[in-house]
Parts: C-alpha cells; sequence; structure tokens
C-alpha cells in the first residue's frame, strides 16, 4: 500500500508500465466534469471509475481485495478515510472471490486508517485489503483499474 499526494506520483511511475498513463490522466482531464461512471481507458487493462458517494462509518466499511486490479484511489473533494490490511492477515471472508466483479470482501477490521485529503491517492495492489469511502458527507473520487498483468503496456 502506498499514501502520497498527486505532486509526488513521479515517484511511483516506474512501478508498472500503466501507472505513468494513469497519472498523466488525473494531470491532463477535468475530473469535476466527468460523470459518475466507468471510463475505459485502455480495454480493461487501464479503467478511470468516477464516483460521488456519501461517506459510511468505520463500522459499515467492508474491506475488499482484488486479484486481477491494482487501485489507484483518489480523493478529488471531500475527506476519506481507508481502511487497511494485508490480505495475508485476513481470515474472515463474507463470501468467495468473485472472478466477474474481480472482488472478495472481508468481516475483518482494519488494521489501520489513512486520512486521504483531496489531491492525495492510495495505491492497493493484490496483497492489500482495503475499505474505501470512510468519511461523513459527500466523497468525489476517481478509481483506478490498473490490470496487474496487462496485454498492452
Amino acid at each position: 500500500m502506498i499514501f502520497s499526494s498527486l505532486s509526488q506520483s513521479a515517484r511511483y511511475a516506474a512501478l508498472h508500465p500503466l501507472f505513468p498513463r494513469a497519472f498523466d490522466y488525473i494531470r491532463d482531464t477535468d475530473l469535476f466534469n466527468l460523470a459518475p461512471g466507468r471510463y475505459h481507458l485502455l480495454g480493461e487493462d487501464l479503467i478511470a471509475i468516477v464516483e460521488h458517494a456519501q461517506g459510511k462509518t468505520r463500522a459499515m466499511a467492508k474491506l475488499e481485495a482484488h486479484r486481477r486490479y491494482i487501485d489507484i484511489q483518489m480523493v478529488l473533494d471531500g475527506s476519506e478515510e481507508m481502511g487497511w490490511k494485508p490480505l495475508a492477515d485476513c481470515h474472515n471472508p463474507v463470501s468467495e472471490h468473485s472472478m466477474e466483479k474481480d472482488i472478495r470482501f472481508f468481516h475483518d477490521a482494519a488494521a489501520s486508517w489513512i486520512a486521504v485529503p483531496p489531491d492525495h491517492f492510495c495505491i492497493f495492489f493484490p496483497e492489500d485489503a482495503h475499505a474505501p469511502l470512510v468519511g461523513s458527507g459527500a466523497i468525489r473520487k476517481v478509481i483506478f483499474k490498473i490490470a496487474v498483468n496487462p496485454a498492452q503496456p
């Protein structure tokens, strides 16, 4: 898991061949004028999901994990906390992994919480369980789904 500000995103570009494209998209796009929804930037390899949602409590949030995708979750507006726990330490699954949606939820409690202000992001790798959208009030964010093994670099 990585927590950083958009101004420091260049430090992380070398970690994955599609990270530079995601960070360029953030810098080159007026994200506030995008309607909520999914935007396929590079087929199924790079997807942006714009969300406008009401925050929920820590108790309501479920840890989730993905196998096929790395998440870059960036807060645009509002105040969000994101829970985190190593996937290896999650022992109480809600259900089996959904291959179709690439997600598995857990009843386990987060090991730590990160306050993520606007223009900051968290990168969650497949070994990171995470609980997003915790906060009070409206949260506007963009989530980039980046294929662990992209067909096109």
